[in-house]
């Protein structure tokens, strides 16, 4: 085997692309957030939806303690 060789192996897709519809007020923060920190929308995005998930609490409609 030659050192020299350029080796190419398939790439894993992680990512999909989604279209979501959301409030013009929550766009214009998004993207103030993007531009304050640097990041793209996208990546604000997905820190927030992660985070959302890692912290989501469910409540069953029917406990009637909350």
């Amino acid at each position: 085997m030659n050192n020299d060789e350029f080796i190419i192996t398939p790439r894993e897709d992680k990512t999909v692309t989604m279209s979501i519809r959301i409030e013009k007020i929550l766009q214009e923060q998004l993207d103030h957030l993007a531009k304050r920190s640097n990041r793209s929308r996208n990546e604000i995005i997905n820190m927030a939806l992660e985070y959302a998930l890692k912290n989501v609490r469910f409540i069953d409609s029917t406990d009637s303690s909350v």
